[in-house]
C-alpha cells in the first residue's frame, strides 16, 4: 500500500500502545468515522475500551505485530517505548507514522541529546556514560550540580537522580544500573547506558505540541506552561505567561525540530525557560503529550484529532485556543481514601472531568485530568485546583472496589 495516499474516514487506524493517549486518539478517530485497532501486552486497557479491536500480545511477537499491521491502513504510537523491532515489523505491512527512525531517536536520551547538539539546537551540556567511573569523570567535567538519567525507559521522573557532589556519581550510577531489569523488562542487556546532564536553573518549563503532515505542513498549538510536583506534571496553563518574543522563539524551535526529524504526526517539544528568556530544549515526545490534554476542551482542534489528521494525510486542523485554559492531573493518590466524589467536581460548571478507565489507582499513576476555561490562565488554574481539592474530601468517599491491575 502506498505510503503517501490519503487515508480517508472509514479506514482502520492501528495504535501501538493502549494507555490514555491511545484512548483519546481513538475517540477522536471514531468521531471522524475511522475504526481503531490497538496492540499492546495488556487487556481491558484504556484504549481497548473504545477501540474496535484490542489485540493483547507481546511487543516482541513480531509475527503478531505483522498480522496486526496487515489489518490496518496506518500505524501510529501512543507510547514511545515500543521496541524498534516492533516498529520495523509493523512497517513491513503498513505505513508507520511517525517513522521508526523518529522513535529510535526520541526513546533514548543520549541519541536525542546528540541529535539536538548535531543540529545546533540549544541544549544543556551532557555526556553519555556506561560505567560508574565514566559517571564520576562526567560529573567532574560538567560540574557537581547535574542530573544522572537512564538513557532509555524513563518518564515522570523515573530513572533519574539529582547529584550535587562528584563523589556520589558512582554509587548513583550503580543504583540505576541495578534496577535496569525492572525498568526495561530485559535483564539481559549487556551494557547499561545513562547520561549526565548539567543542572539547569530555569524559571519555568514550557512545551510546544505540534503536528506535521505528509506534505510538510506544520501546525503549532499555543505554548503551554507546565508546573510539576514530585517530577510529575501537575498543572498546565495556556497560553504560557511569557513575552511574545519567547513564545515565538519556542514555536520556531519546535517547527525546526519536527522538520529536522521529518516527523509525520504529533510531537511535543519540552523546553526550559531561563532567566532573561533563554530557551533550552529538554526532551521530545513523539506523540500527543500530557500538557496538551487541555486542547480537547480549549482548542478548535485537539492534539488527538490533529494526530489523526496528520497520520492519515488529511489537512491539519486549526489549533487556535478558544479561551485561556488550564489542566490539572488526577493521580492515584486521590483514591487513597475511597472513590472521589465526582458529582461535587462536576457541579463546578466550567470544569470538565476526564477519566481514563483505569481500574487500579496507584500513587503517581495518571488516572484522569480536569480542565477549565476562564478569562485568564491563572483563573483557569485556580478553577481546576479548587475542583481537585473538592475531590480530596474524605467524608464524601465510597470504598474503592478491589480489582486486578490491567493497564498502564
Amino acid at each position: 500500500m502506498s505510503g503517501h495516499r490519503v487515508i480517508e474516514p472509514g479506514a482502520t487506524l492501528g495504535v501501538l500502545g493502549s494507555g490514555q493517549l491511545g484512548r483519546m486518539f481513538a475517540i477522536a478517530a471514531r468521531r471522524l468515522g475511522y475504526r481503531v485497532h490497538t496492540y499492546s501486552p495488556g487487556r481491558d486497557t484504556p484504549t481497548g475500551h473504545v477501540a474496535d479491536r484490542e489485540i493483547a500480545r507481546p511487543y516482541d511477537d513480531l509475527d503478531a505485530v505483522r498480522e496486526f499491521a496487515a489489518g490496518v491502513d496506518v500505524v501510529t504510537f501512543e507510547f514511545e517505548n515500543v521496541p524498534a523491532a516492533t516498529a520495523a515489523a509493523a512497517a513491513e505491512r503498513a505505513p508507520v507514522r511517525p517513522a521508526g527512525s523518529v522513535l529510535h531517536t526520541t526513546q533514548n536520551r543520549v541519541r536525542e541529546k546528540t541529535f539536538f547538539s548535531e543540529h545546533g539546537f540549544p541544549v544543556t551540556p551532557f555526556r553519555a556514560v556506561t560505567s560508574a567511573d565514566e559517571a564520576t569523570a562526567a560529573v567532574e567535567a560538567i560540574g557537581p550540580r547535574c542530573m544522572l538519567k537512564t538513557a532509555g525507559w524513563g518518564y515522570d521522573g523515573k530513572g533519574q537522580r539529582r547529584l550535587t557532589r562528584v563523589e556520589d556519581a558512582g554509587a548513583a550510577f550503580a543504583e540505576l544500573e541495578a534496577a535496569k531489569g525492572t525498568r526495561t523488562g530485559d535483564k539481559n542487556v549487556d551494557t547499561f547506558e545513562a547520561i549526565i546532564e548539567a543542572w539547569v536553573d530555569y524559571d519555568a518549563e514550557i512545551s510546544v505540541v505540534a503536528a506535521r503532515g505528509l506534505d510538510g505542513q506544520i501546525s503549532l498549538f499555543p505554548v503551554f506552561e507546565n508546573q510539576h510536583k514530585n517530577q510529575i506534571l501537575d498543572v498546565t496553563l495556556a497560553p504560557a505567561r511569557f513575552p511574545a518574543s519567547v513564545l515565538t522563539r519556542a514555536q520556531d524551535l519546535a517547527r525546526s525540530v519536527l522538520t529536522a526529524l521529518d516527523v509525520v504526526g504529533v510531537m511535543c517539544v519540552e523546553m526550559f525557560v531561563k532567566d532573561g528568556g533563554e530557551l533550552l530544549i529538554n526532551e521530545l515526545a513523539p506523540r500527543p503529550h500530557n500538557s496538551g490534554h487541555l486542547t480537547v476542551d480549549a482548542c478548535v482542534t485537539s492534539q488527538f484529532e490533529q494526530q489523526v489528521r496528520a497520520v492519515c494525510g488529511l489537512p491539519l486542523g486549526d489549533p487556535s485556543l478558544l479561551r485561556p485554559a488550564a489542566m490539572a492531573n488526577l493521580l492515584g493518590e486521590l483514591w487513597a481514601h475511597g472513590v472521589p466524589p465526582w458529582s461535587k467536581a462536576l457541579a463546578i460548571g466550567d470544569v470538565k472531568v476526564h477519566l481514563y478507565g483505569k481500574d487500579v489507582p496507584r500513587p503517581g499513576r495518571k488516572m484522569g485530568h480536569l480542565t477549565a476555561l476562564a478569562e485568564t490562565p491563572d483563573l483557569a488554574a485556580e478553577h481546576v485546583r479548587v475542583a481537585r481539592s473538592v475531590l480530596t474530601r474524605e467524608e464524601l468517599r465510597t470504598p474503592v472496589a478491589d480489582k486486578s491491575d490491567s493497564a498502564n
